[in-house]
């Protein structure tokens, strides 16, 4: 059987962590910038779970875990 390849595009947007949940960054982070409060741009760089519904198909592209 041979090699799984990890897409490169799901390895940088999305973290897994030691216990297989997957995290991800919000978007709109880098664009337009000015116009948003302090408050939004600093919500902006907390990582949150994904969806479990989306997991199996993240976990499908990254299938050695890199993180």
């Amino acid at each position: 059987m041979p090699k799984l390849k990890t897409h490169k595009g799901a390895k940088s947007r999305f973290h897994i962590t030691g216990r297989g949940k997957i995290l991800r960054t919000k978007g709109g982070k880098s664009h337009l910038r000015r116009r948003k409060t302090k408050r939004v741009k600093r919500l902006f760089d907390e990582k949150i779970a994904l969806h479990p519904a989306d997991r199996i198909r993240i976990k499908r592209l990254i299938p050695y875990g890199v993180s």
